[in-house]
């Protein structure tokens, strides 16, 4: 009797609190107080309406794309379509902000059909739909007209594990093929924040930093200065201007514009290593939402200390040093705590800072100078340990090199020996890089730069890019000829 006492009160206290809530109020949208709150924003858990989320979300993606002057007046651009939640909410935006802030861009659509059955020609119907509803051009290149392989032909060839090495190496190439045969210099992805975080995530597990700043910049090649040849495909400038859009936030973007796109995955993904990337970045945004664009940002400041292909340090570098330039300077001015002046303990320990970057200095400028000076015996006889001379605290360390003297050094005081200065050429920091890029022939190997591939022209710099050594592969796996079988006449 008790139980079902309280199981009565459980059921009537659970009514009273559902009567409760459907009598209170609805919340009212932050933004223009008037409107009843649809959408708790992902990205900042804002309570707004579904009319000011999209003109936020739009107002958003054209201050990215004006603050980052991604565009030009009267361009021809290239949208990236797959039919893909992405690409078609990236098309919608584009073309609604063209024609609102008369940037007059001629926009065209640009697929890609990996010939992925079941899952590409499915997705490339609905590319076919929005164009029609946008009134835009659609241009549909194919792996196998571009290389003579559909992915189902290289996934039967080389199995499901590494098939998306191919697929992402084909598809970059494609795309700039196919802004070539459009006549287009620039390409613009779906790619939104989530996706950046991933890549960033990607490459710090990979141990990648090099790649960092290709990940995490809005541009993500940058056209050469000289224009190349009619139909040269390795001038295609390629950006994002969804960088920093949530992937949240554009699924409620394209249901509340009622756009029609294609939302199957592919059917050879689930072994790719994004797979645990993205899982770790869900995970993480439902802890702190805010996590996405913390993992994008901190990629960015990281990309800025990672040195580039030259071995040059980018502008984190410099700023570093330009801070510690000013930190040692200030704190020799001010001195230290010992006396007045500063001389006994802060004035030494800038002076010291300033000595050490001044050799800094003098080693990247290669102006180095080496003292050499006799080495003084104590009692006529080298020991097997360094030999402290007494006298004043400067003392220079030696290196022994009579037969007697062992592997230690030994520390003379400088007024005891006769010093003599000689200048040696010492290599700065880059020729010691260069020193190191020594092949097994011991003949130094020149640094990679940036040209085009022997075979198909494309920016590569390797000799072949490589497209053309997975195609080579691929073809020489290839039977030559085909077998047939057929029935004899007797």
């Amino acid at each position: 009797m008790a139980c079902h006492a309280a199981a009565l009160l459980g059921w009537n206290s659970l009514t009273v609190r559902e009567s409760d809530r459907s009598e209170m109020p609805p919340h009212i949208c932050e933004i223009c107080r008037t409107a009843r709150a649809q959408i708790l924003r992902p990205k900042n858990h804002a309570r707004i309406c579904a009319a000011c989320f999209i003109d936020i979300f739009e107002s958003e993606t054209a201050e990215t794309i004006t603050s980052t002057s991604l565009f030009q007046p009267g361009e021809r651009v290239a949208i990236g379509a797959s039919g893909g939640k992405d690409s078609t909410v990236l098309a919608s935006v584009l073309k609604t902000l063209n024609d609102r802030h008369g940037w007059g861009l001629d926009l065209v659509l640009l697929s890609i059909d990996e010939g992925i059955t079941g899952y590409r020609d499915h997705s490339l119907e609905a590319v076919k739909r929005n164009s029609a509803e946008l009134g835009l051009p659609l241009k549909i290149v194919s792996y196998e007209e571009l290389y003579g392989w559909s992915m189902d032909q290289v996934v039967a060839q080389v199995g499901k594990k590494g098939n998306c090495t191919y697929c992402g190496v084909f598809r970059r190439q494609a795309l700039d093929r196919g802004a070539a045969m459009l006549g287009v210099g620039h390409v613009v992805t779906g790619h939104n924040a989530d996706d950046v975080a991933e890549t960033v995530l990607m490459n710090l597990l990979r141990g990648d930093l090099p790649r960092l700043s290709r990940a995490t910049s809005i541009v993500t090649s940058t056209p050469s200065a000289a224009r190349g040849p009619e139909g040269s495909f390795t001038n295609v400038k390629r950006s994002k201007p969804l960088m920093y859009a949530y992937e949240k936030e554009i699924v409620l973007y394209a249901h509340h514009k009622k756009l029609d796109y294609f939302s199957t995955e592919c059917i050879y993904s689930p072994e790719a290593f994004r797979g645990s990337a993205r899982t770790l970045i869900k995970n993480l945004e439902r802890i702190r939402p805010e996590s996405i664009l913390d993992v994008v940002r901190s990629g960015i400041d990281m990309a800025k200390l990672v040195p580039d292909a030259a071995g040059n340090c980018k502008s984190g570098c410099a700023d570093k040093k330009r801070k510690q330039e000013a930190q040692a300077e200030q704190e020799e001015g001010e001195g230290g705590c010992g006396s007045g002046n500063g001389q006994d303990a802060g004035g030494e320990m800038a002076e010291m800072e300033r000595k050490l970057w001044q050799d800094e200095k003098a080693e990247e400028d290669g102006m180095e100078v080496e003292i050499k000076m006799p080495m003084k015996a104590v009692n006529g006889q080298n020991h097997d340990r360094d030999i402290a001379a007494s006298g004043p605290p400067t003392s220079a360390l030696i290196t022994p090199t009579s037969d007697q003297d062992h592997d230690r050094h030994t520390h003379l005081s400088i007024p005891d020996l006769e010093t003599k200065q000689t200048t040696v050429p010492i290599r700065t920091k880059a020729e010691k890089k260069q020193g190191r890029k020594m092949g097994k022939d011991g003949i130094a190997r020149p640094a990679q730069t940036l040209g085009q591939c022997e075979r198909c022209g494309y920016l590569s710099s390797q000799a072949v890019c490589k497209a053309c050594v997975l195609l080579e592969g691929l073809n020489k796996s290839r039977p030559r000829t085909g077998v047939e079988v057929g029935g004899g006449d007797g």
